[in-house]
């Protein structure tokens, strides 16, 4: 028997959770599919924490989306963001400050520009080029990753929804004002559907190729000595050639990544989860050169990243369908504004329509589609 439901979200993970809390809120019959448990380790969601910033060098247009997704996430549960500030550094021209000061300047936000004697006054943790500026914005800092999707789930369930874990979701259609989605134990019918599958966009998205491309990334963490009483900001650095650098400090210890590294196309089904010492190499060089107090390695994980060609989001409705939303590739800095598209995939699924600002976000920007 094919059991039915107002909404059906395929893919429980950091945009999915949040997706099926909102519109269970609604109060929509809906169902949501995970192939792994909640909060697992094979996409994007795991490794502790994320950074979370107003300050949006990569678009102005996302500030609004990360000021709604700031509210919803106290909503939720206020323990999940630590405001530690948030550090840009790099040179005055180029783009990660330029753009960062950009959507400060556009959007109101507290800032102050460092020059390069202020900053290595103020943050001798960071042994910068001596051309090299910050921009230090303090409503910056991070978020508990795996346990903000646990809570968006479990705020769900509350709500009503019906969460089933484990079942591989195979494919979907659209037929006479209806979806039917099939999976690997049952098929489900609803008025609506949501589709979050992060890394299995491009299987399960029936998009144009190229459009979603899972990219391999490796994370490392190390021990780091506190300098003084207050939290570290996270950091974004910038070094020659567009290479981003990022750090958190929690706990102890430093999260260092760098962006789009080591890279490369990856298929999510057979992804090598292993960390090669080769990979580790730049990380560690690193934190040699430009960060002080900082020791040995504590641990290194793989996840994934989701690509679109642009590096921004896709939030939209399918073009097959008005009954079906779109929210994937976040292009690795997604994750801060799951409560904010999880609304805005609630907005699209139930109204067809959202007062939030996405056009910049939407799939008629590529040619292809």
């Amino acid at each position: 028997m094919t059991r039915e439901y107002d909404a059906v979200v395929v893919g429980v993970g950091t945009m999915g959770s949040a997706a099926l809390y909102q519109l269970a809120r609604r109060g929509c019959r809906v169902l949501g599919l995970e192939q792994f448990d909640v909060a697992h380790e094979h996409g994007s969601m795991h490794g502790e924490t994320r950074i979370i910033r107003l300050v949006y060098h990569e678009q102005p247009g996302y500030v609004p989306l990360i000021r709604r997704a700031y509210e919803l996430w106290h909503e939720l549960d206020s323990t999940l963001v630590h405001p530690v500030g948030s550090l840009d550094i790099g040179v005055d021209h180029g783009w990660l400050i330029a753009g960062g000061l950009r959507s400060c300047l556009e959007h109101g936000l507290r800032h102050e520009l460092l020059d390069a004697s202020e900053l290595r006054s103020r943050f001798p943790e960071h042994a910068a080029p001596p051309d090299h500026v910050g921009l230090l914005q303090p409503d910056g800092g991070y978020l508990d990753a795996e346990r903000a999707v646990r809570a968006h789930a479990e705020a769900a369930v509350a709500a009503g929804a019906e969460l089933h874990t484990r079942e591989r979701t195979i494919g979907w259609s659209s037929s006479s004002g209806e979806i039917e989605v099939h999976t690997d134990a049952a098929s489900y019918r609803a008025g609506r559907l949501v589709l979050t599958p992060g890394a299995w966009a491009a299987t399960l998205l029936r998009l144009p190729g190229g459009l979603f491309v899972p990219e391999r990334q490796v994370v490392a963490w190390f021990e780091t000595s506190a300098r003084s009483k207050a939290p570290a900001p996270v950091f974004i650095a910038e070094e020659e050639g567009d290479a981003v650098f990022y750090g958190i400090a929690a706990a102890s210890r430093l999260k260092l990544g760098l962006m789009h590294h080591p890279g490369g196309a990856a298929d999510p089904d057979t992804l090598d989860r292993a960390v090669h010492d080769d990979e580790l190499e730049a990380l560690r060089e690193f934190a040699e050169r430009r960060l002080r107090g900082v020791g040995g390695l504590v641990d290194a994980q793989v996840c994934l990243f989701t690509n679109t060609p642009d590096k921004h989001f896709v939030v939209d409705l399918h073009p097959e369908s008005e009954r079906v939303v779109v929210v994937s590739a976040c292009s690795g800095h997604g994750f801060k504004f799951a409560p904010a598209l999880g609304e805005i995939a609630a907005d699209l699924a139930l109204d067809g329509a959202t007062r939030h600002p996405i056009d910049f976000l939407r799939l008629d920007r590529f040619a292809a589609v």
